[in-house]
């Protein structure tokens, strides 16, 4: 018997964000988004990045050579529609036209994420954004605009990128992350519950042939010990970073658990009669979830007086995670029996395989990983090499824990690992770097942004080549 593979047409692929990624970020008539103007500021901003805008053509071209079969990567509103909900650009619409065409080409199915954190400024600045229901339509119109330009040769689409995390990160919601304002993070969570449902149920009337959902960070949580208030503060904190987003999704319902300590607090959302119909509208439902995954959470009991504290991470330039407190509820703590990387992120291969479980038993519905990978500080080679075994090392064992979880009967129909090619982090800049491939810059010096393959690269073509079977 050989060695165990991944199944027959299995995705693998790469993933990348539109203003991590694409620079160009005043030309060709794109406007700002809030995140353009919310970046950390201790980095670079997102003028530049890698400018995959002007690198395009070669970046498809390393793509090819890796050997991807997909690529993840999403679309600037702003560069659709810079207004927000006016009139079309252009040359936004050529660029991703011509991107979706050279990808085909090269053998590579595009995998298209509508939303990855760029809400267009003009409308934050109009109406406030996702605090509004104004953004239900104003979404629905962006994704007529995607689906009519590029339905015909898109097949899978992703809605909404990381709806739970945007609220661990608030400054991507144009948020401080006060507890003061948790009442207007569950009604911006409901809008954008709403704008996700319409924008599945539109694509289902548009392309019959496409597949689409969202894209979702989760982690498994564990209890600290075995101390049952413990393992009741680890199902608190399953309901209520998983279940809840996660039922919205599939069953069209507020968790029951949730809804009651929402009513209890006064934070229940502001909802309209047919708020419900639309949510538990067959069509609305996703054809499959994407599951962006870097760690597990360990939990303990949160008595009722413990201060309240928002799921974070530092954006002050130091590397400080500060985990969630839910007071009553549960508290995020560090599980000492799992390694960590540099950014204090805990490294637990095998919490990919218990979420995939807990996920896929719940709904029975296709999974696609869309982010997945660790990131470090590195450095070229005087011979333009980087050794990156860490990564390697990461990557190889959550892939064998994926494969393991696909023998168990988990229907997983691809792989995106975070990310493709060297790009902004979030809230690290180009000092933390995730890509296969190595972009030529820092945050201070641009230098020549020439993409150089690093030895995790070359790893990663042999699993693609082998289809599993050289991890």
């Amino acid at each position: 018997m050989g060695k165990q593979t991944f199944p027959d047409g299995f995705l693998w692929g790469g993933a990348t964000s539109a203003y991590q990624f694409e620079g160009a970020r005043d030309e060709d008539g794109k406007s700002r988004s809030i995140v353009d103007n919310s970046i950390n500021a201790h980095y670079t901003d997102t003028s530049i990045t890698s400018d995959h805008y002007h690198h395009w053509r070669e970046d498809v071209a390393l793509m090819k050579e890796l050997g991807l079969n997909s690529y993840r990567f999403s679309i600037a509103w702003p560069r659709i529609i810079p207004s927000g909900n006016g009139a079309t650009n252009p040359k936004g619409i050529k660029f991703y036209s011509d991107l979706i065409d050279a990808l085909l080409v090269a053998g590579i199915e595009p995998v298209v994420t509508i939303y990855h954190f760029d809400l267009p400024q003009t409308l934050q600045d109009q109406y406030g954004g996702w605090r509004s229901r104004q953004i239900i339509a104003d979404f629905d119109h962006y994704c007529y605009v995607l689906y009519k330009n590029f339905g015909d040769r898109v097949k899978y689409w992703l809605t909404i990128n990381e709806q739970s995390n945007m609220f661990a990160l608030p400054y991507l919601l144009n948020l401080s992350g006060d507890e003061s304002e948790e009442r207007v993070k569950f009604q911006m969570n409901h809008h954008m519950m709403l704008a996700n449902a319409q924008a599945i149920i539109r694509a289902h009337e548009m392309m019959p042939h496409a597949i689409i959902g969202p894209a979702i960070g989760l982690s498994p949580y564990y209890a600290l010990t075995a101390d049952p208030q413990d393992v009741i503060a680890a199902h608190n904190a399953t309901v209520f970073r998983n279940d809840f987003f996660t039922d919205l999704y599939f069953k069209g319902t507020y968790h029951p658990e949730v809804m009651n300590y929402l009513v209890a607090h006064d934070l229940v959302p502001d909802m309209e009669p047919n708020d419900a119909a639309l949510l538990m509208n067959p069509a609305a439902k996703p054809d499959y979830l994407g599951i962006n995954y870097y760690e597990s959470k360990t939990v303990r009991a949160a008595p009722r007086d413990t201060a309240y504290h928002s799921p974070a991470m530092s954006v002050t330039g130091e590397d400080v995670r500060v985990g969630e407190t839910r007071p009553g509820l549960y508290q995020e703590v560090a599980n000492s029996h799992l390694p960590t990387n540099e950014w204090h992120w805990e490294i637990d291969p095998a919490g990919l395989r218990i979420l995939l479980h807990q996920i896929y038993d719940r709904y029975g519905v296709p999974l696609i990983i869309t982010e997945n990978g660790i990131g470090g500080v590195e450095q070229l080679t005087s011979d333009h090499q980087v050794h990156d075994d860490y990564r390697i090392d990461f990557l190889d064992k959550h892939l064998v824990e994926l494969r393991q979880a696909i023998a168990e009967g988990v229907d997983v129909i691809g792989y995106e690992p975070w990310s493709f090619m060297d790009l902004l982090s979030t809230t690290n800049g180009f000092r933390k770097r995730y890509g296969f491939v190595y972009v030529n810059r820092t945050d201070e010096d641009l230098l020549d942004l020439n993409r150089y393959k690093k030895d995790s690269f070359y790893w990663y073509q042999k699993v693609i080549e082998t289809n599993g079977a050289s991890l």
